[in-house]
């Protein structure tokens, strides 16, 4: 694995499929999400690990122009209406709150993590089949639990938005303004701790 020096960080490449990932807004309209693409991406989703095989997830699935679509959008902030609706594919993340007659969660103080884990599976198989996914947050949720009536042991946590790339000259000022800002991230140094926090890890060449 090559690393780059910046002068003496250690920046290791990692997976493409990791690297090159990211969240657009700009989707193909014509794109349609096919029965057997939509199945690879829930199995994605369905073989990431979870405290004691707890599985704690759901999702809510609407495809561009059927009900569950529509009804889902009528809940953006104003800012994810200005894109969602070109998205193939709209999806409402779930995590269990406790057991219920549905289904036994041992373990349900780390539902929201592993919720967290099957997003991410479910991203990395989208960018590995050529698509994208954008999971966002700026939605009702009361309403969205509504809609969809969520029983009261499961909780309505984001939203995920699947598709194909699009040019961003599709998008209005304001959204085309957003996707083109340039990608960064934080260093490793600023979370990685060795000993005790706070004292950094020390990665030698």
């Amino acid at each position: 694995m090559a690393l780059l020096r910046d002068p003496d960080v250690l920046i290791p490449e990692i997976h493409p499929l990791l690297q090159d990932r990211w969240s657009p807004r700009a989707f193909d309209e014509s794109h349609v999400l096919d029965a057997v693409t939509l199945a690879t991406l829930l199995e994605a989703a369905r073989w990431s690990p979870s405290a004691g095989n707890s599985q704690p997830w759901g999702f809510i699935v609407g495809l561009r122009g059927d009900a569950t679509f529509e009804a889902f959008r009528t809940t953006h902030s104003r800012g994810n209406t200005a894109w969602t609706h070109r998205a193939s594919a709209l999806l409402v993340t779930l995590r269990q709150l406790e057991s219920g007659p549905d289904h036994e969660i041992p373990f349900n103080g780390y539902t929201a993590y592993d919720l967290g884990q099957a997003a991410a599976h479910l991203s990395i198989q989208a960018q590995a089949l050529g698509l994208h996914a954008h999971q966002f947050a700026g939605f009702d949720h009361d309403a969205a639990k509504e809609l969809f009536e969520v029983p009261d042991h499961w909780a309505v946590t984001t939203g995920i938005a699947i598709g194909r790339l699009a040019d961003p000259s599709v998008l209005d000022e304001s959204t085309r303004e957003k996707e083109l800002r340039p990608r960064t991230r934080r260093p490793a140094s600023d979370f990685s701790f060795a000993g005790k926090w706070g004292e950094p890890l020390e990665l030698q060449p």
